[in-house]
């Protein structure tokens, strides 16, 4: 039997042709032809089976013969939101892993520590859009430009979970001591993640940078709501954190 392929259109059910990139990927790559059914994803939760009924120099025509709604594969929504690294290619990595896992939201964040100002977001896009077709997953996470981490904080209002991984003793972020270079502990005095996600809530998890968050970033988020989680023992990459914590609150969320 022929393996029907998946391809990203956003507006599928209007729409009558694929995107560009995807008809160059469906005639050229894959040298589907008139009469061969597709599967197509709008990335908001419903998959249509259509079939090719045209094709003409680069553009590649569609019929839908069905439209199939999804159910989501995990509770609540879940949002990650991190500094990136300076190494981008880390960075994409994560974006790939977090979303054939499944998660809800991606915002990165500038930190007074982050190696990182600027990221191209429509790099990340297509790698999200590439892994939600490999995954097979109905739903692409919402992709958010670089914010201020002041700025972002301010827009967590009504979030009913807010969590802030960190490496700082509970102590130091209380301003019982206030040398940052005393002040790691491997995050003793927190909670560990994974106990403390409650199932069905809208979450945010943020992750620092490479050197951490700033101890009056930590403050600032604990002003805000944000409550301070361990994501284990080990010291982790950025991106190793954040993919630790898009897994912990899938696995809490999952069906």
């Amino acid at each position: 039997m022929k393996e029907i392929r998946f391809f990203y259109v956003p507006d599928a059910a209007t729409a009558d042709q694929l995107p560009e990139e995807e008809a160059q990927h469906c005639l050229r790559v894959l040298r589907l032809q008139v009469g061969d059914e597709i599967m197509l994803m709008d990335g908001a939760g419903t998959f249509y089976r259509a079939e090719i009924i045209n094709v003409h120099s680069r553009k590649c025509f569609y019929q839908i013969l069905e439209s199939e709604p999804q159910p989501k594969e995990w509770a609540g929504w879940l949002h990650l939101a991190l500094a990136p690294t300076k190494n981008l290619d880390r960075i994409e990595w994560l974006a790939e892993k977090a979303t054939e896992i499944g998660f809800d939201e991606l915002s990165f964040l500038n930190c007074k520590n982050s190696e990182r100002k600027v990221v191209k977001t429509e790099r990340i896009d297509k790698i999200l859009i590439s892994a939600v077709k490999q995954s097979r997953k109905s739903f692409k996470p919402l992709l958010n430009e670089m914010t201020d981490f002041r700025t972002f904080l301010q827009q967590t209002g009504e979030y009913e979970q807010k969590f802030i991984a960190h490496c700082y003793d509970e102590r130091d972020v209380a301003g019982i001591e206030d040398t940052e270079e005393r002040a790691k502990d491997m995050g003793a005095g927190k909670a560990f993640l994974y106990d403390v996600l409650q199932r069905d809530r809208k979450t945010v998890v943020l992750i620092g940078p490479e050197g951490d968050f700033s101890l009056e970033e930590v403050r600032m988020a604990v002003e805000q709501g944000f409550v301070p989680v361990s994501l284990g023992k080990s010291r982790l990459r950025t991106e190793t954190a954040a993919l630790v914590a898009v897994h912990m609150m899938h696995m809490k969320n999952s069906y």
